[in-house]
């Protein structure tokens, strides 16, 4: 009989699917061993689910993430450790790589997993399996005896060294019928060679970077549509479009094989800008529907301080590029970092205002800058005073999405927050002539920063507001 392995996804509030789990469950031996993925966003009662496996599993493992998931993973786990106490539990993905011992203050956790786990975690069931201990696995920490050992960083290998992940482990369906579209989430590199002082990435992989291979591609995402017929590929990378002689030979291998999805991917500024015409063209070609670039400032020198390595004028290049081939973009930008002057803000959101009007098909988001472990401006908030959660239950709290981070004010905050309720409308007044009348107010506001007496904001709350593309 083999040996079981369950993995979870704790409850998010985003329906992509688990490829972390995938990538991990896809790299261990199938013949010895069974993997069971259960994922709390599709599951009522997820330990219910897992319990019939537990008395045969050899370990649980959960890929975690920093803030709300962090709440439901130590339920899942402190449940599951009540009912079989001597399972191992194990963390891996974000937030475990960048706080690899402090989760370990949690009773109910055994090992947590650094950086990419693929090989870690193959090895650790091996050993897990054959009642072996620890010592010496490169990329893991673990509780030993009482006390926490933590062992040396595994390099980052090469994705094509490793297999394919195996979608056939996750019920591809319901995803769909969460997404509301049949699209499939599919990661092609992993890691990023740039140095933004307000990421962790930089942190967890060192500015490493590792891709597939553009014919592995073709024939994975060949594969996946004849068995999954999806319409949609959404890529999960940090920065896909890394290298350009690479994006060429993807497109080239999609037009070759006849696709029939569309795909999205991410892109920095200065990549689009070292790109031609004709490669926008061709990526237009085979399918490519949407870029999601982070300007994340509309000061130039609020983006040297955040060591950014783009400029002003390459965010605009990319933009006109885009605009050109009818692609849609989703521009993130960040306001509220520490001493952020009040004329960043306001040339953020200029912006802001002159990317929507460059194109229908563009969007922006804006969020406020939250701390987010590992990056170096978080730790010079911590130098300065400022305290960064130190517990489980703390980070579980922390809210790096929709909150207002520690360095804005309230006039600020209710100041971003209109700008955003506003711009929704303003560039998306098509429609009824109440959604146009509302449109052209909503833009006037906009354009002269005037957000006061919203009287028609009660009237445009009755309305669904235009979703953001995806």
């Amino acid at each position: 009989m083999k040996k079981k392995i369950i993995l979870y996804n704790p409850h998010a509030v985003f329906y992509t699917m688990p490829l972390g789990l995938l990538a991990v469950a896809s790299n261990v031996d199938l013949g010895q061993f069974e993997v069971v993925v259960v994922d709390g966003r599709l599951e009522k009662d997820p330990v219910k689910v897992m319990q019939p496996h537990l008395y045969e599993a050899i370990c649980l493992g959960m890929s975690v993430l920093t803030g709300r998931p962090i709440q439901d993973a130590l339920r899942v786990a402190r449940a599951v450790k009540a009912i079989k106490p001597d399972l191992p539990v194990i963390w891996g993905g974000w937030h475990p790589s960048l706080f690899p011992v402090q989760c370990l203050d949690e009773p109910s956790l055994d090992i947590t997993v650094q950086g990419q786990g693929e090989d870690t975690f193959r090895e650790m069931v091996t050993r897990l399996a054959d009642g072996e201990d620890l010592d010496g696995l490169a990329g893991c920490t673990f509780r030993k005896n009482g006390q926490v050992i933590q062992n040396p960083p595994r390099p980052l290998a090469d994705m094509n060294d490793l297999p394919p992940a195996n979608y056939d482990l996750i019920p591809v369906e319901n995803y769909y019928r969460l997404k509301n579209q049949r699209q499939l989430d599919y990661i092609s590199s992993k890691g990023c060679h740039f140095r933004c002082s307000f990421c962790a990435d930089p942190f967890v992989f060192k500015r490493k970077w590792t891709a597939l291979s553009p014919q592995r591609m073709g024939d994975e995402l060949e594969f996946l549509w004849n068995r999954y017929r999806f319409d949609d590929v959404d890529m999960q990378d940090e920065t896909f479009f890394t290298h350009q002689k690479r994006v060429i030979e993807i497109a080239e291998e999609f037009l070759r094989r006849n696709p029939n999805f569309t795909w999205a991917a991410t892109m920095r500024a200065d990549q689009g800008t070292r790109m031609e015409e004709e490669d926008f063209a061709l990526c237009k070609k085979s399918g490519l529907r949407r870029v999601l670039i982070g300007v994340e400032s509309g000061s130039q020198q609020m983006l040297d301080w955040m060591k950014k390595d783009i400029t002003l004028e390459q965010i605009y290049v990319v933009a006109e590029r885009c605009a050109r081939h009818d692609l849609a973009v989703i521009f993130p930008m960040i306001v509220g970092f520490p001493d952020e002057p009040e004329d960043s803000v306001h040339s953020t959101l200029n912006l802001a205002k002159e990317l929507r009007a460059m194109s229908p098909k563009f969007t922006t988001q804006i969020f406020f800058y939250q701390p987010y472990p590992g990056s170096p401006i978080s730790e010079m908030l911590k130098h300065n005073g400022y305290r960064l959660p130190t517990s489980l239950k703390e980070w579980a709290s922390f809210d790096y999405v929709s909150s207002s981070g520690p360095c804005v004010s309230p006039e600020k905050w209710r100041k971003i927050q209109a700008f955003k309720f506003y711009s929704r409308f303003a560039w998306n007044g098509n429609g009824t002539f109440l959604r146009q009348a509302l449109g052209k107010l909503a833009r006037w506001r906009c354009d002269h920063d005037f957000y006061r007496f919203p009287i028609e904001k009660t009237v445009a709350e009755r309305f669904k507001p235009p979703a953001d593309l995806s």
